[in-house]
């Protein structure tokens, strides 16, 4: 067993080749061979964000703090917040980043094939970044303001607005302590 104590590592800046803002990249970790995982606490500064790039066994993110937004290619890009778990596909296409005005981080793991974890590509652009956002429970979910919505509306036609804020305290109650949950079972450990 090995265990790396907190502050025996520096932290360090995002390469820029590979995120455009400020990025703080808290101690990488690296399993022995012959394990493949890798990891790293990420923390991006507002608008800050990677370039596109895939990886070759996936990725999983666990956001912890803020408010970020994640997109792959040709889909939406989608609100993350604390306790959300992202899981990328291999070879997928995306890129991940923090709100325009609000820092977040995230534990980003995956496993290498063949010595490699990620594979960079190109730059997101301000005009890809500063797209329409979809805000939605989990990546690649139905949208929860999509839903919230078709609840107002039948609140409304049936003349009950005190259901309209119900839905709209439910869907976050719910929302929030599955995030908490998460969240105290991740620092736990």
């Amino acid at each position: 067993m090995e265990i790396k104590r907190v502050g025996s590592q520096s932290s360090g800046k995002g390469p820029a080749d590979w995120f455009t803002g400020t990025v703080r990249v808290d101690p990488p970790f690296n399993a022995p061979a012959p394990a493949r995982v890798v990891g790293a606490s990420v923390t991006f500064e507002p608008g800050a964000r990677t370039a596109w790039h895939t990886h070759p066994l996936g990725q999983t993110l666990i956001v912890t703090a803020g408010c970020g937004r994640a997109q792959r290619w040709g889909g939406p890009i989608e609100e993350i917040r604390p306790g959300d778990v992202v899981w990328i596909p291999p070879g997928e296409k995306h890129w991940h980043s923090a709100a325009p005005t609000t820092a977040m981080t995230h534990f980003a793991i995956q496993e290498q094939l063949d010595g490699k974890a990620v594979d960079w590509m190109e730059k997101v652009t301000d005009e890809q970044y500063q797209g329409e956002l979809t805000v939605v429970r989990g990546f690649g979910s139905a949208p929860v303001a999509k839903q919230i919505d078709s609840r107002a509306r039948a609140a409304q036609n049936s003349r009950l607005a005190s259901t309209q804020d119900s839905s709209r305290f439910l869907v976050r109650v719910q929302t929030s302590a599955n995030r908490e949950r998460l969240y105290s079972w991740l620092t736990h450990f």
